[in-house]
C-alpha cells in the first residue's frame, strides 16, 4: 500500500524510524515504510528450517523477532505492533523472502543489516544458490521548508498549474508525480520515484522510491542484498531531494 487514501490518518513514526541523516540533507525525513522482496527457486514448503532460525535468534539472546508462524502460504517471523499501524515481519513463501517494516521503528541501516542476516540464514538451510531478483521500496515523509500545505508546493510551485485545472470542474486532492529512471550500462538498476502530496497530513510531501535489482549469488556473498537497500535510500536522499529542493524556494507576492 502506498500513500492512504483521503482522510486516512498515518501514525507519527517513532523516533527510531527517522532515516539516517547528513551534515548537508536539506530535509529531516520520517519513515513510513521500508519493504523488500527476494525472488528465488521455487521450493516447497518447509517451516522447520525458519524455525531453527527463530530458535538460534533466542539462544543468541538478541531475537530479530519475537514470534514464528506457519500460514497456508509460508513461515512467517513477526513482533508485536510497536504502535496502531505498525508491522514487523519477515515471510519464507514458496518462491521469495518478504520483509516488511511499517512504523516500527527501525533505521535504514538496521533493516538493510535484518535483511541480509535472515536471507543469509534462509539461503543457508534452504540451499538456496541464487536470488535472481530484488525489490526493494522505501517510504517517508518530508515537509517542504517554504510551504505549509504540500498541495500547494506540488500545484503551485512544482508543477505550475494554473486555470488549467478548471477544466475538471472539481478541487484536486492529491497531487502527485511518478518518474521511471530503467537500467542503464553504468546504473544496471531500476528505480521508479514517486512525489505526492500526503492524505494523512497535508504539510507532508510523501515520497516512495522502489529499487529492481538483478541476481545475487549466494557463493559470491550476499553483501548486495544490504548494499541495494542503501542503494534505494540513497537514491531518495542524493538525487530526489535535491530535485525537490529546486522547487521548495519562498514565492515573491
Amino acid at each position: 500500500m502506498g500513500n492512504p487514501a483521503v482522510g486516512t490518518m498515518v501514525p507519527a513514526a517513532p523516533p527510531g524510524a527517522l532515516l539516517r541523516t547528513r551534515p548537508d540533507m536539506r530535509y529531516e525525513p520520517r519513515t513510513i515504510a521500508f519493504l523488500c522482496e527476494l525472488l528465488h527457486p521455487p521450493l516447497a514448503p518447509d517451516p522447520a528450517p525458519i524455525q531453527r532460525i527463530h530458535n538460534r535468534m533466542f539462544q543468541a539472546g538478541t531475537p530479530l523477532y519475537k514470534s514464528f508462524a506457519v500460514t497456508g502460504q509460508g513461515s512467517v517471523l513477526s513482533n508485536p505492533a510497536a504502535q496502531p499501524g505498525a508491522v514487523s515481519t519477515a515471510a519464507v513463501l514458496g518462491d521469495r523472502l518478504q520483509f516488511r517494516e511499517e512504523l516500527s521503528g527501525l533505521t535504514v541501516d538496521e533493516f538493510a543489516t535484518r535483511v541480509r542476516e535472515i536471507a543469509t540464514a534462509v539461503a543457508d538451510l534452504r540451499h538456496i544458490p541464487v536470488f535472481p531478483a530484488q525489490i526493494v521500496t522505501i517510504r517517508t515523509l518530508i515537509n517542504p521548508r517554504n510551504f505549509r500545505d504540500s498541495r500547494a508546493f506540488l500545484r503551485d510551485a512544482t508543477f505550475g498549474f494554473g486555470e488549467e485545472l478548471q477544466v475538471f470542474g472539481r478541487t484536486p486532492q492529491l497531487y502527485g508525480l511518478r518518474l521511471v529512471f530503467p537500467p542503464q550500462p553504468d546504473a544496471p538498476n531500476a528505480f521508479t520515484l514517486r512525489a505526492e502530496s500526503f492524505a494523512g497530513d497535508a504539510r507532508s510531501l510523501f515520497l516512495e522510491n522502489q529499487g529492481s535489482f538483478g541476481p545475487t549469488l549466494v557463493a559470491h556473498g550476499t553483501a548486495p542484498i544490504e548494499e541495494n537497500v542503501r542503494a534505494t535510500y540513497d537514491f531518495v536522499v542524493d538525487r530526489a531531494f535535491p530535485f525537490i529542493a529546486r522547487f521548495d524556494v519562498r514565492q515573491e507576492v
